[in-house]
């Protein structure tokens, strides 16, 4: 069998890297060293759909090359090689494609259905996000749970509030589990206004809120009402004091919208009855009866996951479509009238791709804003529902929600993951999604759905200074879930929402939280520069480079000092000289452990 050589991050092979406009030719060459003729083959198929066996030209000994010169789908292709090597009486057929990593050097196959296909992403337009953005620190807040200001309101039926900031998280269920009654901390925005200059003192420039408006429950995923401030939080006019004081402090505001289902006592569900009796549940002939699907009415509804508290809104209703982002009088129309500056999709995979669209549609009226979508998974390659999903090819969302970012940094400083591993699965997103969006990317170790991040890595300050450090250097827009920074800890949902420790805050984490902050924004080139990365046994080294500014940062992941041995180092790259690019240019190199 011949010697076969390619390498997907390597313009040597392939030309150019990653992602594409559409109708951008790209170019392979495949390397072949053998004492037999061959014939080669590049094997493409749009996603899972129809393979075509296009002939590779060869332009010199053993180097096979083939141009695809238009593209012309939105989405990936996957592609692979055909290899069919002749002697004077036998003919043999194998293959090469990726290894279970994706991209980069792959590895020879005898038989054509156990290939593992490289991908190539073709993508309608560029995605970039407004300047503020991608030089942004998040913070992300639990309303509920971050700061309380003025005299507590109970506005509500059957909730109870902790007597103390300090009690721990609990909810109130019966025997099945369901949560009887709602417990409260009464968090507000007026609490959040008081805090501002904390959170510009810790650097912070941009706030993600959770849900804010009305709702039956703390965590505000229920909405009953999306034209109202929850008055737990305060009223209308607290919120516009929110808005007007952040942009006066040079900070922004974006909010979670939650356009996947409702709560069963909204005033579009009305299962209790309060809400006036017009919701869909009291009357088939409710103006939103058509946006449910009951199988048996009215108590057999489709609900989110099965939860009959969360009934599921129909989609592609025309009427919900209108009420969310088509009118002038719509959702979306009254809260960014009000001045903020973008919007996080709770659930993104359960919104169809033409109704993600239409709010971006809606958003290009303010082109200051973002669109940022939940997704856990890579979402250049996500199937939902049976369908490859069209959410960062252009005209959709500016960034997703990058937990893959986060199972990499968690992999890797808790030793779970080596760091050539890590190395080729950031390689691999970087490859995979269009830059721009990669460079949008809206980046967690933690988030209200997750562990806290020292409960994660067992309290260890070492590891916490890798992660924060990982999290401020690497392409994204680094996100800081409230009170990781002060020390808080957690396991999930509702450990994980304790309320901020303003008497007892940890002042070691806040050190580290204040020093990469610094670091990131001292580099302008964190926010928008490409990736490089290197690595050996105990090291872990990212390089960010444009035009006019360069930063290294290598990373000691053992339990030990170490001096860094640059013959042992590997990189990985879209380019083949950083090698000697790396050593020619630095004296000396900035250790952060």
């Amino acid at each position: 069998m011949a010697e076969i050589t390619y390498n997907s991050w390597l313009q040597d092979y392939k030309r150019p890297f990653g992602a594409v406009l559409v109708g951008t030719p790209v170019e392979f060459d495949l390397i072949i060293q053998t004492n037999h003729q061959v014939a080669v083959n590049i094997v493409l198929q749009f996603e899972n759909g129809f393979k075509s066996y296009e002939k590779m030209t060869a332009i010199s000994d053993g180097v096979f090359r083939m141009t695809l010169p238009n593209l012309s789908e939105i989405g990936y292709y996957n592609y692979y090689f055909q290899i069919t090597e002749y002697d004077d009486a036998h003919e043999y057929r194998y293959f090469y494609g990726a290894t279970d990593i994706g991209g980069g050097p792959g590895t020879t196959y005898v038989d054509e259905i156990s290939v593992i296909p490289y991908t190539q992403t073709v993508f309608l337009k560029r995605e970039a996000a407004p300047d503020w953005y991608r030089q942004a620190i998040f913070y992300q807040i639990f309303p509920d749970s971050f700061a309380r200001k003025g005299h507590l309101e109970n506005p509500k039926d059957n909730i109870f509030f902790y007597g103390k900031e300090t009690d721990d998280p609990y909810y109130i269920r019966e025997a099945n589990g369901d949560i009887t009654h709602w417990t409260y901390y009464g968090g507000n925005l007026a609490g959040i206004i008081d805090k501002i200059p904390y959170l510009k003192s810790l650097g912070v420039t941009a706030l993600y809120l959770n849900p804010i408006f009305e709702a039956r429950s703390s965590h505000r995923y229920d909405t009953s009402d999306y034209m109202k401030i929850d008055p737990v939080l305060g009223s209308e006019a607290d919120f516009k004091e929110l808005v007007d004081t952040l942009h006066q402090e040079g900070m922004h505001l974006i909010l979670d919208g939650v356009f996947s289902h409702v709560g069963r006592n909204s005033k579009y569900f009305d299962f209790d009855g309060k809400s006036g009796g017009q919701g869909a549940y009291q009357t088939a002939q409710s103006p939103y009866f058509d946006w449910f699907t009951f199988h048996q009415y009215p108590d057999d509804y489709k609900s989110w996951w099965g939860i009959k508290d969360l009934p599921t809104i129909d989609k592609t209703n025309a009427n919900f479509q209108q009420y969310i982002y088509g009118e002038s009088d719509s959702v979306l129309s009254k809260w960014n009238s009000l001045g903020v500056d973008g919007w996080r999709l709770d659930v993104a995979d359960e919104l169809p791709d033409n109704f993600i669209k239409g709010i971006r549609d809606t958003l290009e009226n303010y082109p200051e804003q973002v669109l940022i979508g939940e997704v856990w998974e890579d979402a250049s390659r996500k199937v939902a529902y049976e369908q490859h999903r069209k959410y960062v090819y252009g005209d959709a969302l500016h960034a997703t929600m990058n937990y893959p970012f986060r199972d990499i940094i968690l992999g890797l400083v808790m030793g779970e993951m080596t760091p050539e591993t890590a190395a080729r699965k950031l390689m691999q997103l970087s490859e995979n999604y269009p830059a721009d969006v990669f460079l949008n990317n809206f980046n967690n170790i933690g988030t209200h759905d997750t562990e806290r991040i020292l409960t994660t890595l067992d309290q260890s300050l070492t590891k916490l200074d890798l992660a924060v450090g990982l999290l401020m250097t690497l392409p994204g827009v680094p996100t800081i879930y409230y009170g990781d920074e002060a020390g808080l800890t957690g396991h999930k949902d509702p450990e994980n929402r304790a309320f901020f420790p303003w008497e007892n805050s940890n002042e070691t984490t806040s050190k580290i939280y204040q020093k990469w902050i610094k670091i990131r924004q001292s580099a302008p080139v964190l926010a928008t520069g490409d990736l490089s990365l290197f690595y050996s046994d105990r090291i872990f080294g990212l390089i960010r480079e444009s035009l006019n500014e360069t930063a290294v940062f290598i990373f000691n992941i053992s339990d030990q000092g170490l001096m860094v041995d640059f013959d042992a180092l590997t990189f990985l790259s879209k380019k083949v000289d950083y090698p000697a690019f790396f050593l020619g240019a630095f004296e000396s190199v900035y250790k952060f452990k």
